[in-house]
């Protein structure tokens, strides 16, 4: 910050000193006008060391950003802050919105310390869809790798010239892969040759001769120039509207190239890079200067030599020739600094998190066995850790208990980790054993009054989505939130039954909640594949108190009347 004042002052005296030689010299001729050009030279080199300090400026802030946002995720302060993610959302994913994937406070926000938009595609990918279980390990092994490479995930988090994420990748992806609007060579040296034809009569000895080649090469510019306007003009926007933010992606490449990696997937990815001769990060940041000059087309000098010079046209000759001879490749680029922006991500998430275990993925399934569970999304502090084992000898737990005893909490938290597990991350636990599995949810069914459905309809249309679920390779992991709660007691007890009883047929496990003590009945219909569990609450000095510990059996008492005489209902 110092340099940064230090070199403006400077500047400022020397703009100065440059004024009174120019006074000294022109008005008063007490000096040569020879020594005005001192601070000129001066002052650009002034300008160069300028630009220098505030780059260095504004990567050390970025650098504090990254930090500080590091240590808000560690203390639980990381709500809000970074990207949420809520272009991915989906309201008919079967987990996307019950799991608090997406938005301030989700998983996506946690996770994502991504500089690029297919880093954070990459990621959201991952969340969305459950890996197999050989990349998930694949995964695994690259973010161990990853985890205590500090030094790699700060040099991407300062790329760029802004904290957020850049680069929009389906843009330069479809521009790069179109065939070319310019692919003539003869038109292309005639845009080149032409030009220096004019600059020759211009600059030549003056003769007649010269003079008429000068008007024939200005027809000849005219002419050229209104048969490819409109293919300049389409090259030009093209480019100009997909090729943003490419010094970030040059960046990005040019780390990753310069990175040693040891395990597979790792290797994998840098492999994508592989390309003769020039690398891609300098193919990259060719283009960038090729965007670069053409915007220089609206300079005011430009805007008056340019059209006789065939400026753009030229250049855009060039633009077309880079897409002719680097465009098929740019999907791989992209596909390449993704997967390591989301591997970073979730290695950072390893690194601020040192307690959360790996998890072991078992080709036995179906299997969730978890010991010290929580939820990821919620402060240290206040998480309380549970026991889960699911398997092919008990495929359903049956939850009861009363409100805000914990019920819904721990579906997510379930959920959450299962997620986590098949991205191939971390998971909040001591230890997970988890096989290959689908994860589908019911947690958080909403009705629609555009839509004209009920919410007993959203919940049983998403229960219809999860039975199909389960047609699919892997085993479905269901999670269900107080069952067909949205109809009267017999017919709730009746369609509860055959749906649980329907999903554990077609080889699906998973948990379902209720403070509905008939639905607990369920449990003894599967045995030896159902357990009821249940949370219990307390009443001290007339508040309700939750430890929020999953016993087994059935919930023995309700709280819905203490909770509405708690606050004021006379009931």
């Amino acid at each position: 910050m110092r340099q940064h004042i230090q070199i403006g002052n400077l500047r400022l005296v020397v703009a100065l000193g440059f004024v009174v030689l120019a006074w000294m010299s022109f008005r008063r001729g007490l000096v040569s006008p020879i020594w005005c050009f001192a601070p000129v030279l001066l002052f650009v080199e002034l300008a160069r060391r300028h630009e220098l300090v505030i780059r260095r400026k504004a990567r050390a802030s970025r650098a504090v950003t990254f930090y500080e946002r590091g240590l808000g995720r560690i203390e639980d302060r990381w709500a809000g802050q970074g990207e949420a993610g809520e272009q991915f959302r989906s309201a008919s994913h079967p987990y996307c919105d019950d799991l608090d994937l997406f938005g301030n406070g989700g998983l996506f926000q946690l996770l994502s310390t991504a500089r690029t938009r297919m880093g954070e595609e990459t990621l959201a990918d991952w969340l969305l869809v459950s890996a197999p279980l050989c990349t998930a390990r694949s995964r695994q092994a690259a973010v161990t790798e990853l985890r205590d490479q500090l030094d790699l995930r700060e040099d991407l988090a300062v790329l760029g010239e802004a904290v957020g994420a850049g680069v929009h990748p389906e843009r330069l992806r479809k521009w790069a892969e179109q065939p070319p609007v310019l692919d003539s060579r003869a038109l292309r040296v005639a845009s080149a040759v032409l030009p220096c034809l004019l600059v020759f009569s211009i600059v030549g000895p003056s003769s007649s001769a010269l003079a008429w080649l000068r008007l024939a090469v200005l027809i000849a510019e005219v002419i050229l120039g209104l048969c490819l306007r409109s293919r300049v003009k389409r090259v030009v926007g093209g480019v100009e509207h997909a090729a943003q933010d490419l010094g970030l992606l040059a960046g990005v490449l040019s780390r990753l190239e310069r990175e040693k990696f040891q395990s597979l997937r790792l290797r994998e990815v840098q492999k994508l890079l592989d390309t003769e001769g020039v690398p891609p990060s300098q193919k990259i940041a060719r283009l960038q200067r090729l965007v670069e000059i053409l915007d220089s087309r609206e300079n005011i000098f430009m805007r008056v030599i340019g059209p006789p010079l065939l400026y753009t046209t030229q250049f855009a000759f060039a633009v077309e020739a880079w897409r002719k001879a680097t465009g098929s490749q740019v999907g791989l680029w992209l596909d390449a600094v993704g997967e390591l922006e989301a591997l970073c991500s979730l290695a950072g998430y390893s690194y601020e998190h040192p307690a959360h275990s790996m998890p072991e993925l078992c080709e036995e399934g179906p299997t969730f066995v978890c010991a010290g569970m929580g939820h990821p999304l919620l402060p240290a502090a206040r998480c309380v850790r549970n026991d889960v084992s699911l398997g092919a000898e008990q495929r359903v737990w049956i939850v009861s208990g009363s409100n805000m005893s914990g019920k819904s909490t721990l579906l997510r938290a379930v959920g959450v980790n299962a997620i986590l597990a098949m991205a191939g991350a971390p998971v909040c636990a001591d230890r997970l054993r988890i096989s290959a599995v689908v994860v589908g949810a019911s947690i958080r069914p909403q009705d629609s009054l555009q839509g004209g459905t009920s919410r007993f309809y959203a919940e049983i249309t998403r229960l219809r989505r999860l039975t199909d679920l389960t047609n699919t390779p892997a085993p479905l992991l269901f999670l269900l939130d107080e069952l067909l709660h949205g109809t009267n007691s017999h017919d709730r007890r009746i369609g509860a039954e055959g749906i649980v009883k329907a999903l554990v047929g077609r080889g699906a496990f998973g948990l379902l909640t209720t403070h509905d003590l008939a639905l607990t009945h369920i449990a003894e219909q599967l045995v030896p594949l159902g357990l009821n569990v249940h949370f219990q609450d307390h009443i001290e000095n007339g508040k309700i108190t939750f430890d929020y510990q999953l016993r087994p059996g059935i919930v023995e008492k309700s709280n819905a009347l203490e909770l509405m005489r708690s606050i004021g209902l006379e009931v």
